[in-house]
């Protein structure tokens, strides 16, 4: 029997039930991933560290609250609200906010779906099917902290899946990023929203993707504004920071090969602000439950001495549908100034510039 409301968490996590339709439901979701990492050659000293690394593992944990409503004629409304949660310590990801990975409103039909709120950016929709490694301890995105964080706050969002497995969608922000996460080279605490600069901290972003059986092919620009106060040198409204990639993938039987390019210009990078970065990676089922994964990613600034090589790889063994080990390794060279890490996995984990690292975790994941 359909209860007025079929809330399963406490209303001091969502507010009343009151009023609900009876056709909505809650579903509670999440994942608990967390590793243990050793990262080498970190900083003057060339010291070692071994930790429990605060933001991600193979897949970022997080806990989330989706619901749905049928309004019936083709049409249905629901929300998502999503927490990024530090395994290691109990504490909030995305610079302490209660629901940082998304908290948005939509609606949906036919023709597609309308969202408002915080979400994640065309970028991240399009890099799902050619990113083999995800947001990972060792993954292509260390080299580009914006990419593990494509979302903005303030938007409007449409994405629509037509025929033959063509999808499009789009996203604007009215102001970006209204909590201060930083400092970060993707330019964050912007929230923009201002009666004296119109631009101040906008963003803008859309992708086209058609998939198929066994390819696909995506391609996609996200653009932001910069604003006073923004980290990165990002503090005026008329620099922009631009990616745009191509990206895609074939699959072979149960082995998938992903690849593709990011192509970034930066306002707020004088000396250098055209980079490219691009990616090829595999993943393939040695068992039914034992997956190798392995990418290589260069990053490269035009004329620059600027560079950085990124091989990784990764072993996951599942225990269950939900339940996996696995054990991860990387090495990251940089040359001229750079001083990337080799983990992103948590702050203060740098090189000195044009030092080279190798780091490896082992972790125990699980979703529900």
């Amino acid at each position: 029997m359909k209860a007025p409301c079929q809330f399963i968490v406490s209303a001091s996590l969502l507010a009343t039930c009151a009023g609900v339709s009876a056709q909505s439901s809650v579903t509670v979701y999440g994942l608990m991933d967390l590793a243990i990492e050793r990262v080498t050659n970190l900083g003057p000293l060339h010291g070692q560290v071994t930790r429990m690394p605060s933001l991600t593992g193979s897949l970022p944990s997080r806990l989330g609250f989706r619901a749905t409503e049928d309004l019936g004629g083709g049409l249905s409304a629901g929300f998502t609200l999503e927490m990024g949660i530090a395994p290691d310590s109990g504490a909030l990801n995305q610079g302490g906010r209660s629901f940082g990975r998304q908290s948005f409103v939509s609606v949906g039909g036919p023709w597609g779906t309308v969202g408002m709120g915080r979400q994640y950016t065309a970028l991240y929709w399009s890099l799902l099917g050619s990113d083999v490694m995800g947001p990972s301890l060792h993954t292509f995105a260390n080299l580009d902290s914006y990419i593990p964080n494509t979302r903005t706050d303030n938007s409007i969002s449409y994405r629509g899946n037509f025929f033959d497995g063509l999808s499009v969608g789009a996203t604007y922000s009215l102001g970006r990023d209204v909590v201060n996460a930083g400092p970060s080279p993707a330019g964050t605490n912007c929230p923009g929203e201002s009666a004296t600069d119109q631009r101040a901290c906008r963003g803008w972003s859309a992708y086209a993707k058609h998939d198929k059986p066994t390819w696909g092919v995506a391609i996609a620009i996200d653009a932001i504004r910069g604003g006073p106060g923004a980290f990165g040198g990002f503090i005026l409204s008329a620099m922009k920071d631009t990616r745009s990639t191509l990206n895609g993938h074939l699959k072979f039987g149960e082995m998938k090969i992903g690849g593709g390019l990011i192509r970034r210009n930066n306002d707020a990078s004088v000396a250098t602000p055209r980079s490219d970065l691009w990616f090829i990676g595999l993943s393939y089922p040695l068992t039914p439950v034992l997956i190798l994964d392995a990418q290589y990613s260069q990053l490269k600034f035009d004329r620059s001495a600027n560079k950085a090589t990124h091989p990784v790889a990764r072993m996951t063994y599942f225990l269950s549908k939900r339940t996996a080990v696995y054990a991860s390794v990387g090495h990251i060279t940089n040359r001229g100034s750079l001083a990337l890490a080799v983990s992103a996995a948590q702050p203060g984990s740098a090189p000195v510039a044009g030092g080279s690292q190798n780091g490896v975790g082992f972790g125990l994941r699980h979703s529900f």
